[in-house]
């Protein structure tokens, strides 16, 4: 009996060899891409522009059709009606259907249709996510052998899938491509793009992904070089309908531009640069960069704070404070000419003594000797005290300057 067990267990493999064989043999004849092309065209001019009818083909074919394998093939025939030869013309001896995107009609409803069918065969066959990515990008780039009316409709569908999440932002990159930039293509396809998905979902969301990916500080990039300016970007997107995504790049721009000038004033104050350098530095930015006086501020006030590494005791750190704030005063009185500028400063300097613990009891003595130094005035610090202060700490800070309040309002000049 153990012999003739033993005989038989190396039969086993040979066995499950042959099996292997023959699928082999079945899997060659799908392996042939006319072949595949011919099936999928078929199902689909079966099927006809019943979308849901096509879905329910797609879903069903992947069992029998090698997706993993052709799915540039697949993509290329639900997109375009048949393969796609480099340039994004279709290859003349291909057979070709009617039931895809470039026939389909050129409004939202039936590319929110046609992305709902791209939703579902990802959904089923989640290994093509990665080979429906590619397919866009190549896409992307054959935008000038399309015509307009297909760029629209690709647009449309692309800013839909974008919402829903089906593909990632990053594939923007390629609208970047020289030569669809310096043709205005780029440009004429981001506009119907960002309509169809700013109406799905809203500017908000679409910020979020363009974050995700590194790209909200790009979009200026679908214009030439010397067209890459705010006003440029403003006119042509908000002339197009697009006044969100206008504001949207402007709001970024000066986030940009505020972050530029906190990081330069660092450095001058660190190299220990003249005020007057300073001064005439800062007022050239907000000029430029259309930055307000309490922007700028706010910019300074934050700037002085971190160039020192402050006493750890409380009895100290006031002193070690008004030290420093005394030598920096010239400064941010250049910036509080309004007296809007000088709450922002108050509001500031509250915020900073509440989030600093050691800091709370130095709050009465930095408003002291900035007003000495005519950095602040009365009305402004009698505004804050009244109703113009932070939740923050508030108790403490009031009862702080009370004294000093009273005083204000009874001072004669």
């Amino acid at each position: 009996r153990v012999s003739f067990m033993n005989n038989q267990k190396p039969q086993k493999p040979t066995l499950s060899g042959q099996r292997f064989k023959t699928r082999k043999r079945d899997e060659k004849e799908r392996f042939d891409p006319t072949q595949f092309q011919d099936c999928i065209i078929q199902g689909l001019t079966e099927t006809g522009t019943d979308l849901e009818a096509v879905a329910k083909f797609l879903d069903a074919s992947g069992a029998k059709l090698d997706y993993r394998r052709y799915a540039e093939t697949l993509f290329d025939i639900l997109v375009a009606g048949g393969m796609l030869a480099p340039g994004g013309t279709l290859a003349d001896d291909m057979t070709r259907t009617n039931v895809c995107v470039f026939a389909a009609q050129e409004d939202l409803e039936t590319m929110q249709a046609f992305a709902q069918v791209f939703n579902k065969l990802i959904r089923r066959y989640k290994y093509l996510e990665k080979g429906f990515e590619d397919e866009v990008k190549k896409l992307l780039l054959f935008l000038k052998g399309f015509s307009e009316s297909e760029r629209n409709k690709l647009a449309m569908l692309t800013g839909i899938l974008l919402a829903n999440g089906t593909l990632n932002a990053s594939i923007l990159n390629s609208l970047y491509n020289e030569n669809l930039v310096k043709e205005g293509v780029s440009a004429a396809f981001a506009v119907k793009l960002f309509k169809s998905w700013i109406n799905e979902k809203d500017i908000n969301a679409v910020a979020v992904s363009l974050r995700k990916v590194n790209m909200d500080n790009r979009l200026m990039e679908l214009f030439p070089a010397n067209k890459q300016s705010v006003e440029h970007f403003s006119k042509y997107f908000t002339e197009a309908g697009l006044k969100e995504l206008s504001e949207y790049v402007r709001n970024q721009q000066s986030i940009g531009a505020r972050k530029e000038l906190q990081k330069e004033l660092q450095e001058q104050m660190s190299r220990g640069d003249p005020f007057k350098d300073i001064i005439l530095y800062v007022k050239e930015e907000m000029k430029k960069n259309n930055i307000s006086e309490q922007t700028v501020v706010a910019i300074i006030w934050s700037s002085v704070m971190s160039t020192v590494e402050w006493n750890k005791k409380e009895e100290l750190v006031a002193e070690q404070a008004i030290k420093h704030l005394k030598q920096y005063s010239p400064l941010l009185a250049a910036f509080t000419t309004q007296g809007q500028s000088e709450l922002t400063l108050l509001l500031k300097i509250q915020e900073y003594c509440y989030d600093n613990i050691h800091f709370m009891k130095a709050f009465q003595k930095i408003v002291v000797l900035f007003y000495k130094a005519e950095v602040l005035s009365e009305e402004p610090i009698l505004k804050w005290y009244k109703d113009g202060h932070l939740a923050k700490g508030k108790s403490v800070f009031l009862e702080q300057m009370k004294k000093f309040v009273e005083w204000l309002k009874n001072a004669e000049e």
